[in-house]
């Protein structure tokens, strides 16, 4: 028998199999149609296992972009500790008050038994917008949502939590700064030197996906042309200067958080990647040469966890058909992406009503994610709703729920268990074809610089997150403790939350760090100052000339971030 005769005898079997069993089950429970589907091979008729499933880090990728997921064998077995352990203790996202308060945050948390790592920096919204602490419109936001860095002696000051075995040669630092991104690469490069380290020797990663930014997030500092202009700087100076420091976290998480659907987070992300690729290749680089050096941070989440595995494993498959078929890169290595991974569950769904619910939410997902090979990483923790960082109590919460998938569920031990499932490959198949689908109708349009400027992905994701509000707004999508089962009898359970941060310190924050800005600012050689951003000015009208070397020169004299982006601005223009 042919295999599409077998098809066609499944498919006349499931129709037999509907208008009697199931009929007959569906009359007895009072219903006339049913609410669930089940999956047969007929629904994916065209399957061809090596050509659309393949195996774990073997093209297409979709069962895994390693052969062995890296997480796995350094988990830690048996007795042995490893990053079982030491998911407790990584810094993880973190940042608040003014340089001298992380810092000591920092040194604290690294008195743990386990290491910690290099530091995952969030910065204030005045540092990620090119505004000084002592700008009017830093007004109420110098420390809040993130560490205010003006200037390298702040940078200076975090960084003397790491010294000795954990100085920044030994570890990978990380900033979710976007527009700014040259200026705080520029000041790593300048403690480097200060402190007689190489620089081909630092790691690390800044976000540095300023398209998104556009359509998402909002704290873009220049118009497009030269935000691209500026991650073209940032491509070319770490391929050439920095060759273990990724230059982007391209962040299709931001615009699944915004409103896109699961497919759009990953196709406008993918769009906005080769972008990137593109201004590399533009710059004159070969693909070998900084390709590896790109990275994604993940596609964010959602609530319907065969969904969002089944998008997860079509974004394998995409990228790598991608990157042999678009860009010609003949090497295998080249045809997959480095990418944390994780948070199948997303951060938007959390909740701030009945916050243990979150624990519940992460740890389903983190289970999903072990099925597709991606790390079960239990994020974020649950308290993430309420604010000043996640208490030490819910830190623990999402480490143990980590090692218990890993250590007593095992999920770890098989590789995309999902792989084979009619459902989920029918599904993966149809997610592959929607995000080629988008990426056509981005070129259609010109590119994802041309589709940003003409608003078109941001009426997208807009368009997507009002739908979604309606269907909850309408009960159609249910948030438990939200929008369902809210009656009075309902229990809302709470547990003592011990923020690993000194909320006093908040409290006079903007007022110490203008204070410390403008000592600054009296102490250093206004001359130099002046000079530095005179360079730094008419450099920018060439645009075939890379700022970040008189970046760093003019931190190091302790010209502030605020002034460079000034600087910038009268040449750009802003937004």
């Amino acid at each position: 028998m042919s295999e599409k005769d077998k098809l066609l005898k499944i498919a006349q079997a499931k129709k037999q199999w509907e208008e009697g069993v199931l009929a007959k089950g569906l009359a007895r429970l009072g219903q006339s149609t049913s609410p669930c589907r089940f999956y047969t091979p007929a629904d994916m008729e065209d399957h061809d296992f090596l050509e659309d499933t393949g195996f774990p880090g073997q093209y297409p990728f979709t069962a895994g972009r390693n052969a062995l997921p890296i997480h796995v064998p350094f988990w830690g077995r048996g007795k042995a500790h490893g990053v079982g352990k030491s998911v407790r203790h990584a810094f993880g996202y973190s940042g608040y008050g003014t340089p001298e308060d992380l810092r000591d945050y920092y040194i604290e948390r690294a008195k743990g038994p386990a290491p910690a790592g290099g530091p995952n920096i969030a910065f204030d919204l005045p540092s990620q917008t090119g505004y000084d602490s002592d700008h009017e419109l830093a007004e109420g936001e110098v420390g809040k949502v993130g560490v205010a860095v003006d200037t390298l002696a702040d940078f200076e000051t975090i960084y003397e939590a790491f010294t000795g075995d954990r100085d920044i040669d030994k570890i990978g630092s990380n900033w979710t700064v976007n527009g700014t991104t040259n200026i705080i690469l520029a000041m790593y490069c300048a403690l480097a030197d200060k402190r007689g380290i190489p620089r081909e020797k630092l790691s690390g990663t800044p976000q540095n996906d300023i398209l998104k930014e556009f359509a998402a997030r909002g704290t873009q500092v220049f118009p497009v042309e030269p935000s691209m202009r500026m991650t073209r700087d940032t491509i070319s100076f770490c391929a050439n200067n920095l060759p273990k420091m990724n230059w982007t976290s391209v962040a299709g998480y931001h615009m699944r958080e915004a409103g896109a659907t699961r497919v759009q987070a990953v196709a406008f992300a993918f769009v906005d990647a080769i972008a990137y690729l593109e201004e590399g290749l533009a710059a004159g680089l070969a693909l070998e040469q900084f390709y590896k050096q790109m990275s994604f941070l993940n596609f964010g989440g959602g609530m319907e966890f065969l969904k969002e595995a089944a998008v997860r494993r079509a974004a394998r498959k995409v990228w790598a058909k991608i990157m042999r078929e678009r860009f010609n890169a003949a090497k295998p290595s080249l045809w997959t992406y480095k990418e944390l991974g994780g948070g199948v569950a997303g951060y938007w769904p959390m909740t701030k009503t009945r916050p243990l619910n979150n624990l519940v939410r992460v740890a389903l997902g983190a289970a999903f994610a072990a099925m597709i090979g991606e790390p079960p990483v239990c994020e974020p923790p649950f308290d993430e709703p309420l604010g000043l960082g996640h208490s030490n109590e819910a830190r623990q919460l999402a480490a143990d729920a980590a090692r218990i998938i890993a250590e007593e569920c095992k999920l770890m031990d098989v590789q995309d268990a999902l792989a084979g499932s009619y459902y989920v490959e029918s599904l993966t198949s149809r997610y592959e074809k929607e995000i080629f689908d988008i990426i056509a109708k981005v070129d259609e349009l010109g590119g994802a610089v041309a589709a940003i400027k003409s608003g078109w992905v941001k009426e997208r994701i807009v368009e997507s997150a009002i739908a979604f509000q309606r269907q909850l707004d309408s009960g159609e999508q249910i948030q438990v403790g939200v929008n369902k089962y809210i009656e009075p009898d309902e229990i809302e359970i709470l547990i003592p939350r011990n923020s690993p941060y000194k909320a006093e310190r908040l409290a006079d924050a903007q007022q110490r760090k203008i204070a410390a800005l403008a000592e600054l600012k009296k102490t250093r050689n206004a001359a130099k100052v002046a000079a530095h951003l005179e360079k730094i000015e008419n450099a920018a009208k060439n645009p075939n000339e890379n700022l970040i070397p008189l970046f760093i020169e003019a931190v190091k004299d302790m010209v502030s971030m605020g002034e460079i982006c000034q600087a910038l601005r009268r040449v750009f223009g802003e937004v």
